[in-house]
């Protein structure tokens, strides 16, 4: 059976410590089991880009009493756990997780992730688009775009998708298949 957690970041500013937003979504025996999210009240407080706020509607006003990065951290490390992770366009997501660990003086976690995109690239090949957005309405997956919970639970159900059509039903059998795609945090 295939375990791992879906990750997606949002962020306040072009600085990939910003986080303002989190979304784990935790897969056990090839089942969806657990979707967190967590909004952040990143270092830039309570400055925002407005570009980013124009992507994913997260104000200011909104994180203005939520807890910072380092104060969610150990309750995110521990479900994440062990796991492989996997986030559509990765090195953005897992740029923004070792940043904001960064930033806090926390310790990195020894870590494998893999891109969801890599992922959807070998399983439909025929695709002109590898979008989280495209991809999810090519498999009828219905979320709300660049939030961060969302955009975890749908890379998570486009990862399982994929997983079933390259025939792949436990973590070793990922980890070979996909060993050069494999990166660690």
């Amino acid at each position: 059976m295939i375990d791992f957690c879906a990750i997606d970041f949002e962020t306040a500013t072009f600085e990939r410590h910003s986080a303002c937003e989190l979304g784990i979504c935790i897969v056990q025996n090839s089942q969806i089991v657990e979707t967190k999210t967590w909004l952040i009240k990143p270092p830039s407080f309570p400055y925002f880009s407005q570009h980013n706020i124009d992507i994913h509607g997260i104000t200011p006003q909104d994180v203005k009493d939520a807890p910072t990065f380092d104060e969610i951290w150990y309750e995110v490390e521990e479900m994440m756990y062990g796991t492989l992770m996997i986030a559509h366009n990765a090195s953005f997501d897992a740029g923004v997780l070792r940043s904001c660990l960064n930033y806090y003086g926390m310790f990195t976690p020894k870590l494998n992730y893999l891109c969801s995109i890599q992922l959807a690239k070998k399983s439909w090949n025929y695709l002109p688009r590898y979008g989280l957005k495209h991809l999810a309405e090519y498999h009828r997956i219905e979320f709300k775009h660049h939030r961060a919970g969302d955009d975890a639970e749908a890379c998570a159900r486009i990862s399982l998708l994929a997983f079933e059509k390259l025939f792949l039903t436990n973590n070793e059998e990922i980890t070979d298949y996909m060993k050069l795609k494999i990166k660690k945090l």
